[in-house]
């Protein structure tokens, strides 16, 4: 009994690891955009563009990912995404040491594709592995691999950078997750199939994609990520640009905006399961009242402490809906296609996250940082508006 005990969470551990590099991975350009810039010899969009890919390529893979999921062997087919996620960081080290943009993109594009198989499979196997009410704080906790991994991205690229030259970033944070398959793969072991009945239908794929409170619920994600990466992606260029800091000083500042996610995560998870009975609606409310104002006047704010504080408590906020949505919308759809409705959040969520970088790029190259950080506040007044109506599972 105490190793069936200690299972679930050997499981947890696994996955969280295995996430947390394809998060360093997939950040991993923000905080070396400068040099990336110099080196490759392009603008800030098509800079943008090495961390939107993967969101982009992500859009349009998650919901077939999903229907597969729901299909097949969860474990053998994450043991095989993060194989493609090694195949993707050798060849974004070729490709970046050959200065060859088109051939590093496309590397990028297959990495989105390891990272949306892995990330929508976890979330599944976690979910199923733990009791009902425990499940909100057991997926949450897993979202907490993603800031782990976006500040280790963020802070760890200008070190490696400076060690070994800015390409070698892709193999060294894909490596990393070859290190999470053990105890995923001892921690998962009878929970790779979501259901021992009949493969879902093409009607119950249809059920997920048409019910009306997925959709809000992904609403809320494309918001939630499009803020959250934005001031992931251009925090550390403001913050060079504009407040004169270093490139390693400014990008260990950002990553404190992902690293107090380890926290808020899980404890939106926490927050619902506990102190609002199961609540999900307080706390996706919650974290858009807070977080909005923060990134609208984020830079009028007055000294760097100001804005230290500003990232701590907006990152902290805007990840209690990170951390608590992907549970949520596994509650409003049947077990059978969880990972569908999972895939589903995820897809529309990240189209937030691969927008977000361009099209910000593209106002700060155009109108400057102000009218990029106040666009991104009013799609923050967007996600309170959406949080008051969200329903209870």
């Amino acid at each position: 009994m105490t190793g069936e005990r200690r299972r679930p969470r050997i499981l947890l551990a696994g996955a969280s690891i295995v996430s947390a590099a394809l998060a360093a991975y997939e950040l991993a350009p923000a905080s070396v955009t400068p040099l990336i810039r110099d080196s490759l010899g392009v603008g800030p969009s098509a800079a943008g563009m090495l961390v939107g890919v993967m969101f982009g390529t992500a859009v349009v893979v998650s919901l077939p990912a999903g229907a597969v999921l729901d299909r097949t062997n969860s474990r053998t087919v994450t043991v095989a995404a993060v194989g493609l996620l090694l195949l993707a960081g050798l060849w974004g080290w070729r490709a970046a040491s050959a200065s060859a943009f088109p051939s590093l993109l496309a590397s990028r594009v297959l990495g989105g594709i390891a990272y949306i198989f892995v990330w929508n499979a976890a979330i599944d196997i976690v979910g199923r592995a733990f009791p009902a009410d425990r499940q909100a704080t057991a997926v949450a906790a897993f979202t907490a691999s993603g800031p782990i991994g976006f500040a280790l991205g963020q802070a760890g690229s200008p070190v490696i950078a400076a060690a070994v030259g800015w390409p070698f970033i892709f193999p060294a944070f894909a490596g990393l997750a070859v290190v999470g398959l053990v105890p995923f793969w001892i921690g998962s072991s009878g929970l790779g199939y979501a259901s021992e009945g009949a493969a879902p239908s093409v009607a119950d794929f249809r059920a997920v994609v048409t019910k009306r409170a997925v959709w809000l619920v992904a609403g809320l994600g494309f918001l939630a990520y499009a803020l959250y990466l934005f001031v992931n992606s251009w925090g550390p260029s403001y913050m060079t640009d504009e407040l004169g800091l270093s490139l390693g000083a400014s990008g260990l500042v950002v990553a404190l905006f992902p690293a107090v996610g380890v926290v808020s995560r899980a404890g939106g998870g926490i927050l619902s399961d506990r102190v609002f009975e199961g609540r999900r609606r307080p706390v996706l409310l919650g974290a858009f009242l807070v977080s909005t104002p923060i990134v609208a006047v984020f830079t009028h704010l007055p000294g760097l402490p100001v804005v230290i504080a500003a990232l701590l408590l907006a990152g902290f906020s805007i990840q209690l809906c990170l951390g608590l949505a992907f549970a949520y919308v596994r509650e409003l759809v049947d077990p059978a296609v969880a990972a569908t409705a999972v895939a589903f959040l995820t897809g529309v969520g990240l189209a937030g996250a691969f927008l977000s970088p361009i099209v910000g790029g593209f106002v700060i190259d155009t109108a400057g940082y102000d009218l990029a950080f106040g666009l991104a506040g009013a799609l923050g007044g967007v996600g309170v508006a959406l949080a008051w109506y969200a329903p209870e599972p």
